[in-house]
């Protein structure tokens, strides 16, 4: 006789689902944050952008501002994990480098609206929320800082400290208002001239 299906524990696929609900919250929020802006953006869009009850949205976040702050740190994760993909296993600074800026470069103008509401809305969060959101970001970042030492100690930077980081990050994220697809650039030429613009000819 076969054997009948083992279906999923009813506590484990309740789990799940709510998991993916709060998922879709977090990806409908991110981009109503970005299309309207935050203060704009009601519980009610968002729950209407997912098919909830208006007051559904309470039951995974304690306020909207609990949401922001969940949708930039999914958007920092997210960048985190795909950054350290892209230099996994380069060993030369400069490669790493360019890697690096096309990594967030892709990442702010594709399809991760996540990552530009922390563009856009970081004087929405409060006190305690930002606190948490620069964790992650502090993380983010500080996987350039020994690349930009390297890039110093090869010649190829002219500064490797907290300025230079700033101007780059300052460059990189200002990209995303005045970048438009089919507008003659591709992402990797905009990053390719952003790289050329920073990186200084060896001596």
């Amino acid at each position: 006789m076969a054997r009948s299906e083992r279906k999923p524990a009813p506590r484990k696929a309740a789990a799940a689902d709510e998991g993916n609900r709060r998922a879709e919250l977090i990806r409908a929020a991110g981009r109503l944050f970005v299309d309207k802006g935050f203060d704009a953006t009601t519980i009610r869009d968002i729950a209407d952008a997912v098919g909830m009850r208006s007051g559904s949205p309470f039951y995974h976040f304690k306020s909207k501002q609990d949401m922001l702050k969940a949708v930039m740190i999914e958007g920092l994760q997210a960048a985190l994990d795909a950054q350290q993909a892209a230099v996994a296993g380069l060993k030369d600074p400069e490669e790493k480098f360019r890697a690096l800026v096309k990594s967030h470069l892709r990442i702010i103008l594709e399809d991760h609206t996540e990552f530009p509401v922390l563009l856009y809305e970081w004087r929405a969060l409060s006190d305690e929320s930002r606190a948490e959101v620069i964790a992650v970001k502090d993380r983010y970042e500080a996987v350039w800082q020994p690349v930009l030492r390297e890039l110093k100690k090869a010649g190829r930077l002219n500064d490797d400290g907290k300025v230079a980081r700033l101007l780059l990050f300052g460059a990189l994220n200002w990209v995303v208002q005045w970048y438009r697809p089919g507008g003659g650039m591709s992402i990797e030429q905009v990053a390719e001239r952003a790289i050329d613009l920073f990186l200084c000819d060896k001596d």
